[in-house]
């Protein structure tokens, strides 16, 4: 259902619009600085740990495709998902179970309004919305950092490793990554908050937890079979 709503027209139309972009804005904008600098740091010591271990064994060539292949098309969005999971989906989730709780979905259920498409859809979307601009913000992080890792400040190595980009990232590649981006996001936007509006004794929570990890190491599986069994 939530996802039909989110290709529905009507979702983001009138009021229904800003109350997706408060969310949105609220979702992403607090993770965003921290999460920027922890993905420089990151990518800037993997860079130069894989770098270091290359010329020791001579393969210095490699080295850089490497940390383009390794950190950009399968970590990034992965740890992306789930610093977006860690830090608001699952929290929303939790807000989602303390609304049903109180019976405010109720009350938004007795007032005509659907609970799903007034609460759950603003928090989905924006949960999506941040794995997804987390991603592709440090995506683009990332490969700055390898290229100052390997080359400095200089431009002298801008042409080589323009062309290791567009040896890497051919039209399979990209359509891979982009898709578990998409999909990576959309799974931890939506399990942990969902998982809130059904009540069951004990360990509903746990149970979505579980699910989303599930999928999201379906999607990891599917994605590298796609990248280097196709």
């Amino acid at each position: 259902m939530v996802l039909v709503l989110l290709l529905s027209p009507s979702t983001y139309r009138g009021a229904a619009r800003t109350r997706l972009a408060h969310h949105m804005v609220r979702a992403t904008l607090p993770v965003l600085p921290g999460f920027t600098a922890l993905a420089a740091l990151v990518s800037l010591s993997i860079t130069r740990i894989v770098v270091v271990t290359a010329q020791s064994y001579g393969l210095s060539r490699y080295a850089l495709e490497m940390v383009v292949r390794v950190l950009v098309l399968e970590l990034i969005p992965l740890t992306a998902a789930l610093f977006v999971a860690l830090r608001c989906s699952i929290p929303q989730g939790l807000e989602l179970a303390r609304l049903r709780a109180a019976g405010h979905l109720d009350r938004l259920r007795r007032q005509g309004a659907d609970p799903v498409r007034m609460e759950l859809l603003p928090r989905v979307l924006a949960g999506a919305y941040a794995g997804i601009t987390l991603a592709a913000l440090s995506c683009v992080v990332a490969l700055a950092m390898a290229y100052l890792g390997v080359y400095g400040a200089s431009l002298a190595g801008l042409p080589g490793y323009t062309r290791m980009f567009g040896q890497v990232f051919t039209p399979a590649f990209t359509l891979v990554f982009v898709l578990k981006t998409l999909f990576s996001s959309l799974a931890v936007a939506l399990i942990p908050t969902a998982s809130a509006l059904h009540p069951g004794p004990g360990m509903t929570e746990l149970g979505g937890l579980a699910r989303m990890f599930a999928l999201l190491l379906l999607i990891e599986l599917v994605s590298l079979m796609g990248n280097y069994y196709g």
